[in-house]
């Protein structure tokens, strides 16, 4: 997904295969158990399906990470299906690069995928990002 800044950042569900084309630099993944091994440099946030992160500040500090990060190098951004908490933490990506909250979802959907950002607790989540 490219934010508006031109950053570009891959979200993906860790079910699908790796897409082909150059690894990744640095993922963040985003699941409600560490994931297995991977050969680049990586972050685990405890994120169970369906719901927000446990730790909302860790979760800020490896979004603005990922965000630096994208400046200069691969990204992706993943959980199990690709959708719900790839495109919440998509949409927070997309607050911290400008876009306003309340528009964050609308943009994911558009630029990244239409059932992006699953769940009513997860589009608030959005809205209210960044949480410190």
């Amino acid at each position: 997904m490219r934010l508006p800044s031109g950053c570009l950042v891959r979200g993906r569900g860790l079910r699908h295969v790796l897409p082909e084309g150059p690894l990744p630099a640095f993922g963040l993944y985003l699941l409600g158990r560490r994931p297995a091994a991977v050969e680049w440099r990586h972050l685990w946030l405890r994120w169970p399906d369906f719901r927000l992160p446990s730790d909302r500040h860790a979760t800020a500090e490896a979004l603005r990470e990922a965000l630096r990060r994208a400046a200069y190098e691969r990204v992706e951004i993943a959980c199990g299906g690709g959708r719900g908490r790839t495109g919440t933490a998509l949409a927070c990506l997309a607050v911290l690069d400008g876009v306003p909250g309340n528009q964050a979802v609308a943009y994911v959907r558009e630029h990244y995928a239409k059932g992006a950002v699953e769940t009513p607790w997860q589009r608030r989540f959005v809205r209210g990002f960044p949480h410190t």
